[in-house]
């Protein structure tokens, strides 16, 4: 059992933008309306990187900023670690497309964004940090195996972690396996529990497969979008209650989260 801390959230996704109207939705306030998500522009990155940067990179960096601003905490001093399960889909087809074309024109700066490590590389450099960062992929679990890092780190370390999940569509044809994905970013800053904190939260790791348990009744090209499954998790924070939510983490185990009793 893990215990920690959340001090600060970040979300940007079709009609759910920032944290405070996001908590309002999830506690029942409102009701949610799908609608285009708007176009990141974190200010953090300088004019010439915002017009390199690709909406992948773009997203986890709006979503990094607003957790960090919400807990009040110095970019440059936070370990961070992007999740991501399908990295950037239009960075990638472009490169295939080229590849296919005479004399293999790669546009180096698509190539440069084509690392799975982009999103760290731009937040490294943007709020210059020199503190470890991890770029994770698990497919459909990972926000789930970032969530679990995270709070290892946060406990081990003793530091704040700053965790930032995204996903946005693929073009055709990379699009096979998850056609009309609607882009979705969400981030958690991650701290230590503190001894006797009533707010603290925990986290387990437990054997057996668990299904999905989504806290809205979210449209399929948001459910699809595997950064959204973090909406399980930001749903209990919004709205505190007994009892513990599950995230899948593979075909034979879950994660349980929630407070402390």
């Amino acid at each position: 059992m893990l215990n920690f801390a959340i001090e600060g959230i970040g979300v940007c996704g079709p009609g759910l933008d920032g944290w405070p109207g996001t908590a309002a939705v999830l506690r029942g306030e409102g009701p949610y309306v799908f609608a285009p998500m708007r176009n990141p522009a974190p200010a953090v990155l300088a004019p010439g990187e915002r017009r390199r940067a690709s909406l992948a990179v773009r997203l986890a960096i709006e979503v990094a900023c607003q957790a960090a601003a919400a807990g009040g905490a110095a970019p440059a001093e936070l370990i961070a670690l992007f999740a991501s399960a399908d990295g950037d889909p239009d960075t990638i087809h472009s490169i295939c497309c080229a590849v296919a074309e005479p004399g293999y024109p790669v546009s180096p700066t698509r190539f440069h964004n084509s690392v799975h490590n982009a999103p760290a590389g731009y937040w490294s450099i943007a709020v210059g940090s020199r503190k470890p960062s991890s770029s994770i992929c698990a497919y459909d679990d990972s926000f789930a195996v970032a969530l679990l890092d995270a709070a290892v780190q946060a406990a081990v370390e003793q530091e704040r972690v700053l965790l930032v999940a995204s996903d946005v569509a693929s073009p055709p044809p990379l699009d096979l396996d998850r056609p009309g994905v609607a882009p979705f970013g969400c981030a958690l800053l991650v701290a230590p529990a503190a001894p006797g904190n009533a707010r603290a939260l925990r986290l387990n790791f437990v054997p057996g497969a668990a299904p999905m348990q989504w806290p809205l009744d979210l449209p399929q090209a948001l459910r699809d979008n595997p950064a959204a499954r973090g909406l399980a998790v930001l749903a209990a924070l919004a709205l505190p209650r007994p009892g513990m939510i599950r995230l899948p983490y593979g075909p034979d185990a879950h994660l349980e989260f929630g407070f402390e009793q």
